[in-house]
């Protein structure tokens, strides 16, 4: 990380506790609080401490504080919410509509008739795949983890 990255990244910020945010919890390496800009009420922010932009560009130590954290604190979320289901959802890069680049997970309460949908509410459900172009980026996929990458 950058020191740049870290003074211009509001998450950042959060996490060195240079500007106020509604923290919920926190452990070693990640915090949890209150979206500013919330979906619904008590929708809540887990980050990492420190700055990474994408999931896979976080170590696995940093990856499994986040979903501890996120795993603790939601019972609190649903029961402090009356609720009894939340949205979990990364933004994984600018293109999948991550607003922040800093890594973090969504846990946005949910009701019927919110006003929110499933993921596949997200996209146009007409567009599929033929099955030659599904093992075409099937074996494109694979070959990528086999050679490492």
């Amino acid at each position: 990380m950058s020191t740049s990255t870290a003074d211009n990244c509001i998450f950042c910020k959060i996490a060195q506790k240079k500007i106020d945010a509604k923290i919920i919890d926190e452990n070693e390496n990640a915090v949890a609080f209150l979206d500013a800009f919330p979906l619904t009420v008590g929708h809540t922010l887990v980050i990492t401490k420190n700055h990474y932009t994408k999931l896979q560009d976080a170590e696995f130590d940093q990856i499994n504080q986040v979903f501890s954290l996120a795993n603790k604190i939601l019972p609190a979320i649903e029961k402090g919410t009356g609720v009894q289901s939340t949205l979990i959802a990364i933004h994984n890069g600018k293109d999948a509509g991550q607003e922040i680049p800093h890594l973090h997970v969504h846990i946005v309460p949910r009701k019927l008739g919110d006003g929110g949908g499933a993921i596949h509410s997200m996209f146009d459900s007409s567009h599929r795949l033929e099955e030659n172009e599904m093992i075409k980026v099937f074996k494109k996929i694979k070959e990528q983890l086999e050679s490492g990458h």
